[in-house]
């Protein structure tokens, strides 16, 4: 792995960083218009640019210890540099004059565990080339631009939670989203609680998983019922008409947003835990993108007496599941928990004890 001081020529001209994001709930409501609860990581993804001695762009991710390098006006090759490439190309459609550049990567972010290192990637590196430009792009603006990267540039059709988690959220609040009109404000947890992160050791590659397909069965559903989105359906029974699988895909959607609702509410820690709960069984059940992993860690998550609620956070299909704790004992619940599943032969390891766990530094 080499440095920066090792990669650029001279010093960098600017650095940039954004959070990973755990979504305590709303899960797959992002992309049908719906609402979320995102929270930052405390573990963050650096971007740090430098200029380029010879007309080409070179990148380097010291976390994979890999390097690409293109023309300008060649594509990056498949890999961590097609993300920072569709920030670069996106800029240029807005007129933007991007110079060649070095981009070094570097992030404490465990990959393939759900907690979007892919839009921590894209909105690092655009700060950091809103900074070296001075393009006085604000937050939205930014991960609007992400968010496009990703779909276009990376082949995932994702919706916009990840990227303005990474680009507005803390690790203090919960971030409440509504991604039809983009409205955010800032939440406190509900009270004497601290938010747990576990991995299942299973890694999921969300492009290759059948995330696409769940959202052309939303579009599909929401067509037949005659709504722009899923978010338009108040009604529960209105899905019930609906052929199998799309009944159960719409039914996730309309009570995931019921329970962000909820959640937003004057509502106890207990209720927010089994809210939680009902998530998990929702995207079990209806949305049927969990595993067997995901399922035993969660149970052995409720199995301790300190944890509220737990279920899979991200898109499943493998990753980390989140638990919503009571206030000093997430990292007891973590260890417990991890303990379980392992001794059955499981590979689970705690990624956030409590969210305000000091970031990392290059």
């Amino acid at each position: 792995m080499r440095s920066p001081a090792e990669y650029f020529t001279g010093t960098a001209t600017a650095h940039s960083w954004a959070p990973g994001r755990v979504n305590l709930l709303g899960e797959h409501t992002d992309y049908n218009d719906g609402f979320m609860l995102p929270i930052a990581t405390p573990q963050r993804t650096d971007v740090m640019l430098g200029p380029s001695d010879d007309g080409r762009f070179h990148l380097y991710s010291a976390t994979l210890d890999e390097r690409c390098d293109f023309a300008p006006h060649d594509r990056a090759p498949p890999g961590f540099g097609r993300y920072i490439e569709g920030c670069i190309r996106l800029l240029e459609q807005r007129g933007v004059t991007v110079p060649p550049l070095r981009i070094y990567v570097h992030s404490n972010l465990a990959l393939g565990t759900g907690l979007s290192s892919s839009a921590a990637l894209e909105v690092a590196t655009l700060r950091a080339l809103n900074e070296l430009l001075k393009l006085n792009l604000d937050g939205v603006s930014i991960a609007r631009i992400a968010q496009q990267a990703e779909i276009q540039y990376a082949g995932v059709n994702c919706g916009i939670m990840d990227q303005m988690a990474a680009s507005l959220a803390d690790s203090e609040h919960m971030l409440f989203l509504d991604a039809r009109s983009l409205d955010t404000r800032l939440l406190p947890l509900p009270a004497n609680t601290e938010v747990l992160v576990v991995d299942s050791g299973v890694a999921r590659t969300l492009a290759a998983s059948k995330y696409n397909e769940r959202r052309a069965e939303c579009e599909q559903a929401a067509h037949m019922l005659g709504v722009p989105s899923l978010r338009d359906v108040t009604r529960l029974e209105d899905v019930e008409a609906l052929p199998s699988p799309l009944r159960e895909r719409a039914r996730h959607v309309v009570t995931e947003n019921m329970r962000v609702m909820e959640a937003c509410g004057e509502i106890s820690a207990g209720r927010f835990g089994q809210l939680m709960n009902e998530s998990h069984a929702s995207l079990r059940d209806d949305y049927e993108v969990s595993i067997a992993a995901l399922d035993t860690l969660t149970e052995a998550l409720r199995a301790h007496p300190a944890v509220l609620g737990a279920r899979l956070t991200g898109a499943g299909f493998g990753g980390a599941c989140v638990a919503l704790c009571r206030h000093g004992l997430a990292d007891d619940a973590g260890q417990f928990a991890v303990q379980r599943v392992n001794a059955a032969g499981g590979s689970a390891s705690v990624l956030i004890p409590p969210p305000r766990t000091k970031r990392g530094t290059i």
